[in-house]
């Protein structure tokens, strides 16, 4: 159990980590994006959401590209100042505020995206492997069933299980399980659209 003195003082630095990887998080690089080349709203735009697959549907992939990098490097961003600056716990913070921010920016009134590149960037950052396993696992299954959310799905499932093999540390297990967990709430919409067979495929413009 931690000593409650050493926690005192740790509390004001995880706070500022989650608080700071939360207001990076919740930049929203493809609305940005969108404004910025002319595109309009993306959220007027197929699904609505603001994230790569739906920048994708502009028809502008270097846009799409970029927003998937963008989001996925604030993430990345996050954990690593964090980590510089406070070490691996104030690190699993700002991870966890970063894709918390992604998901429920405060600039869009808590209405986010669904966190998936952040995700994939916060892992990356807590431990290449993880991350680079959990890429590949979500290349694999688009590149095998072309469901962009499926592969999402997968990705972020397998992510824990990277973690314990891979690194054998349970605070990240726990970390990668919380935010499989949150994609998947995310994912609420998309899994009971793969259910029915109606979910759209990585190419189609509509969901």
């Amino acid at each position: 159990m931690p000593d409650p003195i050493s926690w005192s003082f740790a509390g004001p630095y995880l706070g500022a980590a989650f608080l700071g990887g939360y207001l990076l998080g919740s930049l929203p690089f493809g609305i940005i994006l969108a404004r910025l080349f002319g595109l309009g709203d993306l959220r007027s735009v197929g699904s609505g959401n603001i994230g790569a697959t739906n920048v994708l549907r502009t028809g502008r992939k270097d846009l799409a590209a970029a927003t998937l990098l963008l989001d996925a490097g604030k993430g990345a961003v996050a954990v690593l100042i964090a980590g510089e600056l406070g070490g691996p716990d104030t690190a699993l913070m700002a991870g966890l505020g970063a894709v918390l921010g992604h998901l429920f920016p405060v600039w869009l009134r808590f209405r986010g995206g669904k966190g998936v590149a952040t995700t994939l960037g916060v892992f990356w950052a807590l431990a290449w492997p993880v991350g680079l396993a959990a890429c590949l696992t979500w290349l694999a299954i688009a590149a095998l069933l072309r469901y962009s959310s499926l592969s999402s799905l997968a990705a972020t499932a397998a992510a824990p299980i990277y973690a314990w093999v891979f690194m054998a540390d349970l605070q990240l297990v726990q970390m990668t399980l919380i935010l499989a967990v949150l994609v998947w709430l995310r994912h609420h919409a998309n899994i009971r659209r793969l259910f029915k067979g109606e979910e759209s495929k990585i190419g189609r413009k509509k969901d």
